[in-house]
């Protein structure tokens, strides 16, 4: 352990570094990690980096998908969620077909169940990679969210062809009814087991008498329950922890108290940065025993790079094309939802830029890395070392070529620019100025006698928006402050009210129920 332990420290140490750096560069993280992965990777005699999957695959997955799960738009996702399911499911299915199609014809030896193992693996898009790299440019808000809801749903979809594959490979058939049935279940149980769950975690945080600190820890571990117990009926450990956080993300103004909200958002954003800054800094670590396996096996190490390239063409055209058909299919069938940039051009040019989005990351790793050494029979997995090869460089190549030119091709197309709809500084304005008449009108209906007869009330109706002044008593009293709580929790539920208008943007809501629960925190620290 103690031997270790200056490893893993200085890994975190890296991880903190480069995040601080990417900022500073304006490039997504996980770029740098890997890359740095790689260089570290080369530095004679370091030992060999040997990862176990089950680390990656119930240790960080978990709480990655469950992070990305309260962040996500739900609002949006149901606006879309025609175009997010066939991203998630139908274009997963398409690019695995290809991968596998591909595959089969060009690698000597290489089986149709083989192909579709390998498609399974490689062809789910990784958020962490997508958000990094956007968080410098800004795209349409359909664009965002069709990227964040297809990136929680597709890592499910692609490890059940995955599973499916390496069952065909061990076994040497396919039994379709039986794979009909375990993907019925594993979608249906996956997402019966989150919800049931969620409730229950719920009535738990609600019931129980909770405080910060320990709504913190159980939101900590809420995620590996769900994975685990999914796992243990069979069914799916990721869409049990997507649409159970989707379910609890939902409601977290009715169960978790504002100094929870705020606390747990810092906590969550540096435990999930630190969980992604390792797994991408140990796919550069982990490549150089990849090709030394490879060359065990006599594959030259040019035809796997051969391979490799081909596999990531074959991902890059299936998502550009299944994103041309997505916008024929949503102008025949759903016109009016359809985007509707500055010119017949930029409605066109917009798949282009949806289908170059597709850089690959954790999940991908893990796939590869949980096939077995060996058969049941005792032989040898065939073309693991290759798959394994071919996959790392997918997720390098996809990282650095597709993430690099993505911010710059988000700049210069012209197409963007007719799709943001209304500016978001107006909406914002707007969303403030109704709360502020909500807010004096409940003031006025509920206090109006007080106000008039204290100096400090009639203040605070007309400034109640500027920073508390908690030092001056007469501002702000005792009776004050219960008033100014009572108000703030009005205005929670005004602009929870509000956020059911498909109108409104639900990053401006949440951007004000976060400024309303900094506001409580600083009362609360008053009253004590």
């Amino acid at each position: 352990m103690h031997s270790i332990l200056p490893f893993l420290i200085a890994m975190v140490l890296i991880v903190v570094l480069l995040g601080m750096l990417a900022n500073r560069l304006k490039v997504a993280y996980p770029i740098l990690l890997v890359l740095a992965g790689l260089i570290i990777s080369l530095v004679p005699g370091l030992p060999p980096i040997k990862v176990n999957p089950d680390l990656i695959f119930f240790i960080l997955l978990p709480p990655l998908l469950f992070e990305a799960s309260w962040s996500v738009s739900f609002k949006e996702m149901k606006k879309w969620w025609r175009m997010i399911s066939s991203f998630a499911f139908l274009v997963v299915l398409f690019t695995a077909f290809s991968v596998a199609i591909v595959t089969n014809y060009f690698i000597p030896g290489f089986t149709l169940a083989l192909g579709f193992l390998l498609g399974g693996i490689v062809s789910p898009p990784d958020a962490v990679s997508i958000g990094a790299i956007t968080k410098f440019v800004k795209i349409p808000r359909s664009t965002s969210a069709v990227l964040e809801g297809e990136s929680l749903l597709n890592d499910a979809s692609s490890l059940i062809i995955f599973r499916f594959a390496l069952i065909t490979v061990g076994t040497g058939q396919f039994i379709w009814h039986q794979a009909a049935l375990s993907f019925v279940w594993m979608v249906i149980g996956g997402v019966g087991t989150g919800l049931a769950l969620a409730w229950l975690f719920v009535q738990g945080h609600r019931r129980l008498p909770t405080d910060a600190p320990s709504d913190i820890a159980l939101t900590l571990i809420e995620p590996y329950i769900l994975y685990w117990v999914a796992e243990q009926l069979h069914s799916s450990g990721v869409l049990a922890v997507v649409s159970g956080g989707l379910f609890m993300a939902h409601r977290r103004l009715f169960f978790l108290s504002s100094t929870s909200r705020i606390r747990g958002y810092s906590v969550w954003e540096s435990f999930t940065f630190l969980l992604n800054g390792v797994v991408f800094l140990i796919i550069g670590l982990d490549l150089p025993e990849i090709v030394d396996g490879l060359r065990s096996k006599g594959i030259p190490l040019r035809t796997a790079i051969g391979y490799s390239l081909l596999v990531t063409a074959v991902l890059i055209v299936a998502r550009i094309i299944s994103s041309y058909v997505a916008l024929i299919a949503t102008l025949i069938f759903r016109p009016n939802v359809a985007p509707r940039p500055i010119s017949r051009l930029g409605r066109f040019t917009m798949p282009l830029l949806l289908g170059w989005t597709g850089m690959r990351g954790v999940v991908s790793l893990a796939a590869a890395l949980s096939i077995p050494v060996s058969l049941s029979d005792g032989t040898a997995f065939p073309y693991r070392n290759l798959i394994l090869f071919i996959t790392f460089v997918v997720i390098l190549l996809t990282l650095v070529v597709q993430g690099l030119t993505l911010p710059y091709l988000l700049n210069r197309a012209q197409v963007l620019r007719g799709l943001q709809g209304e500016p978001p500084e107006a909406a914002k304005q707007k969303l403030v100025r109704d709360l502020r008449l909500h807010t004096y009108a409940f003031l006025k209906e509920r206090y109006d006698n007080e106000l008039h007869d204290h100096a400090g009330m009639r203040q605070l109706l007309q400034h109640w928006e500027d920073k508390m002044k908690a030092a001056d008593e007469d501002w702000m009293n005792h009776k004050t402050k219960i008033i100014f709580l009572e108000m703030l929790e009005c205005q929670r539920q005004y602009i929870a009210e509000l956020n059911n208008d498909p109108n409104v943007d639900e990053d401006l809501v949440r951007e004000q129920l976060f400024l309303i629960d900094l506001e409580e925190e600083r009362i609360r620290m008053a009253l004590k």
